[in-house]
This record gives C-alpha cells, sequence and structure tokens, in this order.
C-alpha cells in the first residue's frame, strides 16, 4: 500500500503593508511678502476685517487709496503686507519671491476635515506660477515706530485678520510670528498693536503668545474735521 502524501506546507501568514495615504487632509501654507498686484484681494479682506470689528461706516479705503500708498517704500522700511496663502498643494520653489530682507515661510499642517471656502474664486492668489488652487486666506500689515524708552525702532501691527474659514487653525499666530521672527532678524525692540476690548477670544490669544496687554494706556486719534482743522496753525 503506497504511503499517504504528505500534507502541505503551510500558508505564510500575509504581511500587512503601511497604508501610503496620509492621515487627515494635509493643507500647504506660504506666507509671504504682499506686492501691488495684491492691492484687490488687500482691500477685500480690510473690509471685512472692517465688518468683522462693526466698524465698516468708517472704512473708506480704495483699491486705488491702497495702491498709491502701499508700496512707495521698500518691504520693512515703510508700509509692509504679509500675505497668507494656502493650498492644497505644496508651493514650488520660487526664488524671484525672495527678497534681501525675507524669504516666503511655508508650512504644512494636517486637519481632521478639509475646510470649505465659500469664497475661493474671490480669493484665488494672483501669483500665477502657483497651482490654481492657491487661495487667499489673510493678512497682516505693518510698519517701523519708534520707542524712546528702548532706544529701538519697533514694528507696529495696524491689521491683523484671518478669513473666517480658516480661522482657530493657528493662522494668525503664523502671521504675527512672521512679523514678531522679523522684528528680531532686524534688531527690533518690540512688536505691538491694539486690540477691541470686547473680543476675548483674541486677548486670550494674544497673552497666551506672551503679549503684554496694556490695561493703562489709551489710544488717542486727530482724524476727519479734527485734523483738518489743523490744516492752518496760524489760524488755531
Amino acid at each position: 500500500m503506497a504511503a499517504a502524501a504528505p500534507p502541505p506546507a503551510p500558508t505564510p501568514a500575509a504581511t500587512a503593508l503601511p497604508d501610503p495615504t496620509p492621515i487627515g487632509h494635509p493643507l500647504f501654507t506660504r506666507i509671504r511678502l504682499a506686492t501691488a498686484s495684491d492691492v484687490p484681494h488687500i482691500h477685500k479682506l480690510i473690509h471685512q476685517l472692517a465688518n468683522f470689528e462693526h466698524l465698516a461706516h468708517h472704512c473708506s479705503a480704495t483699491e486705488a487709496s491702497l495702491s498709491s500708498t502701499l508700496f512707495t517704500s521698500p518691504p520693512f522700511q515703510s508700509f509692509t503686507v504679509f500675505i497668507l496663502e494656502l493650498s492644497q498643494t505644496p508651493f514650488p520653489p520660487q526664488l524671484h519671491t525672495h527678497s534681501a530682507l525675507f524669504s516666503p515661510i511655508t508650512q504644512t499642517i494636517t486637519l481632521d476635515l478639509p475646510i470649505d471656502d465659500p469664497e475661493i474664486e474671490t480669493f484665488k492668489s494672483n501669483d500665477k506660477d502657483c497651482g490654481f488652487d492657491v487661495v487667499v486666506g489673510g493678512f497682516a500689515l505693518f510698519f517701523p515706530n519708534y520707542s524712546t524708552f528702548l532706544g529701538k525702532p519697533g514694528f507696529y501691527v495696524e491689521d491683523l485678520f484671518v478669513r473666517e474659514c480658516y480661522r482657530r487653525k493657528g493662522f494668525g499666530k503664523m502671521l504675527l510670528s512672521a512679523v514678531a521672527a522679523q522684528a528680531v532678524k532686524m534688531g527690533y525692540g518690540r512688536v505691538e498693536w491694539t486690540v477691541l476690548d470686547w473680543n476675548v477670544k483674541a486677548i486670550k490669544f494674544y497673552e497666551e503668545m506672551g503679549a503684554k496687554v496694556l490695561q493703562d494706556w489709551r489710544i488717542c486719534r486727530l482724524t476727519d474735521e479734527a485734523l483738518q482743522a489743523y490744516a492752518n496753525p496760524a489760524a488755531i
């Protein structure tokens, strides 16, 4: 009688391969110097900021007035604007966007859910060398001031704004950190700005970043008729 055939060799257990699909939704960010071609977006962002602060009735800026005043001096010597851009794909290297004092800052964050931007067409970037999906998400406008107590210049941040759908993702901190880093790089003594007293979320955010909210100071301002009254000092 023939011997029984030996049992087949056991099949090796399948080895699970790591899933190459990234967890979450990556979003690529870039902070760069604004140029005159960004004025239409800056103008829209300023008006969104005015609406957020319930001050739209005081906002008379136009694209023409911004174009004629914002980009008349080299960056950091006068009015300077940082633009926050976002993309679903990585930003390509762009040597022509670099200046002697500032190179664009790129970061990648991972979100649990994608962001639904209802104004994506309105805020598509004007940078033709980037992908079609690059969108402007916010801005910071700042300029030099001077502290006689420190004997050093500093930066005053006039506006810091992130569009509503991109808030609470860390983008405001990115913009403010970029201004602070530039101040340190240039040997400046401080960065300062104002915040509305009812904006408790912003106040908490600034304090968590290490800023001191000065309770004993008030803003004094001459504008409109009160300013024009000084057009002829001899008549005062």
